[in-house]
């Protein structure tokens, strides 16, 4: 391990990218581990901010390790309380080598008052290179005052460098490893471990006891442990610890180091579940669109609807364009459509869109279903809950938005086409005209027949006319039936040309309808999503 290792570039970068993380990551990840990364950021902001030319080291240990007399030892006075049986740093206390800018950085560690001392010039001789240090003697942390005092905890976490103080009889004490020295691996750049007491072994069992600590540690996930064995009694290894703290302070990148070891472990577990490589269209492309309109539009009955439509059109057009003796002769029959029981066509029709909307809630949340679904295929499950949750966001709104939208498309059906009227008049024209055939005929029959009388015309007393009578008679009744036939076709062909429009004007109001509701935002969270993705692959590399 080398301290002075030059760290990962952009650090900027990644904690903004982790800031977005943590914005688009709500309700998408777990808040435990959005909640640290909330506190890294504010801890990077504040830290970032502060005395750079300062690097804040933390001794830390347990019960009887000698912390304290290796701080007194590396400071060179006695500034921390020791003892043997019992824990004696109840507080922090501080050492500043280069005391100019220090002063807002220690109050953001907390650091009493009374607990800071700085050292003076005169015994700085030799020690130019720790210029800049920040010594801190961190309470024991597994003293019955930590059980109730998070401050060595909170201090291990702020610290720019992390120096464990162990001794030979508690070096691989579990709840140390486990609670502490596990959590901190990958932090290698910033750790430093320091086999204390070393007095009490000989030369072979301190070279015992450092391999067997180095090789717990690589166990532990410490790739390249660095351990000094140390002597706060005969000052044994204290120059060479001095030796590690020179080279991080003069470095002058302990505090970015560190930054960058805990936001690489915290991106670990929040990329855990997520895939290297997944980039979704933010956009729903046409064939999913017209796939959740045409399901829209079955839900709705929109189909249906529009042959209703064709059929009453071609009911009512019977009353304008039907052969008149034809129509008479079928109001003998029942109504059709009051046996339909359509009664005002208009009202009717109104009311046969809104209730097919109404009538099909489980068909809107299907299309909508199946669209979500295939959209999120390949994407971590929370995303995939995501992508329906807005696909279903509005969802509950379509049967009332599409009953309104489509209600007021009902076919005009009061309208009536100018052709209608040219070919009702052409078809009472050719009525009159049979009727006065008929007059002609019985006149004929009657004055040239029966000799009723003088006939007020010579026609109408010549029975030679009345073959020619007849058959315009006859030829009227025939171009009555052909104007039906052909007027029949021209409303079957306006009849499909009337659905046609209406399923038309349905579809692009339907259309509408799932862009604004369902579309839109599904469209919303597959671009969050890639925004996430991308803030998250740059906060981790």
């Amino acid at each position: 391990m080398t301290i002075s290792a030059e760290p990962r570039h952009g650090l900027g970068t990644r904690l903004a990218a982790l800031a977005k993380v943590v914005e688009l990551g709500q309700g998408r990840v777990d808040p435990e581990l959005l909640d640290e990364a909330t506190q890294l950021l504010l801890r990077a902001g504040n830290r970032l901010k502060l005395s750079p030319d300062h690097t804040v080291v933390a001794l830390a240990g347990g019960t009887g390790s000698g912390k304290s007399s290796l701080f007194n030892s590396v400071s060179g006075l006695e500034l921390s309380p020791t003892g043997v049986r019992r824990p004696t740093t109840a507080r922090t206390h501080a050492c500043v080598w280069g005391l100019e800018g220090a002063a807002p950085l220690l109050d953001w560690l907390q650091i009493q008052w009374r607990h800071r001392f700085a050292r003076a010039s005169a015994l700085d001789k030799g020690e130019s290179q720790l210029h800049g240090l920040i010594l801190l003697d961190l309470p024991d942390h597994d003293s019955i005052r930590a059980l109730t005092d998070n401050e060595a905890d909170r201090l291990i976490t702020a610290a720019d460098l992390i120096v464990w103080v162990l001794d030979p009889q508690k070096y691989a004490d579990a709840a140390t490893h486990r609670r502490y020295v596990a959590e901190l691996a990958g932090h290698d750049a910033v750790t430093v471990f320091v086999l204390n007491q070393a007095d009490r072994l000989t030369p072979e069992e301190q070279a015992i006891c450092v391999a067997d600590l180095e090789d717990l540690l690589e166990r532990e996930g410490v790739a390249n442990p660095k351990v000094v064995a140390t002597s706060a009694t005969n000052g044994k290894g204290i120059d060479s610890l001095k030796a590690v703290l020179a080279e991080s302070v003069s470095a002058r990148r302990a505090g970015y180091l560190r930054l960058e070891a805990d936001l690489d472990k915290l991106m670990l577990r929040v990329a855990k579940d997520m895939p290297d490589v997944l980039h979704v269209e933010p956009t729903v492309d046409g064939a999913r669109r017209v796939g959740l309109t045409d399901a829209l539009c079955d839900a709705v009955g929109a189909p249906a609807v529009g042959e209703a439509i064709e059929n009453v059109y071609g009911v009512r057009s019977i009353d304008w364009v039907g052969w008149p003796y034809a129509r008479w002769a079928g109001r003998l029959r029942p109504d059709p459509l009051k046996s339909l029981r359509l009664g005002d066509v208009k009202d009717d029709i109104r009311t046969l869109v809104g209730g097919s909307v109404r009538a099909q809630p489980a068909e809107v949340d299907n299309a909508v279903q199946a669209l979500s679904d295939g959209l999120s295929q390949g994407m971590p499950e929370v995303w995939q809950d995501g992508i329906r949750d807005a696909a279903r966001s509005r969802s509950g709104q379509l049967p009332k938005v599409l009953t309104d939208e489509l209600g007021e498309i009902a076919p005009p059906l009061d309208r009536v086409p100018a052709w209608w009227w040219l070919a009702k008049i052409w078809q009472y024209l050719l009525v009159l005209l049979f009727v006065a055939g008929l007059g002609v005929t019985g006149a004929i029959i009657a004055y040239g027949g029966f000799k009723t009388g003088p006939p007020p015309t010579e026609l109408l007393g010549d029975l030679d006319v009345l073959p020619w009578v007849l058959l315009m008679m006859v030829s009227v009744l025939g171009v009555g039936l052909l104007s039906a036939v052909a007027s029949r076709n021209f409303v079957v062909l306006a009849a499909g040309t009337e659905r046609d429009r209406l399923e038309r004007d349905m579809r692009r109001r339907v259309s509408g309808v799932a862009q604004e509701l369902v579309v839109e935002p599904v469209e919303r969270e597959l671009q969050r999503y890639n925004d996430y993705h991308e803030a998250l692959n740059t906060a981790k590399y």
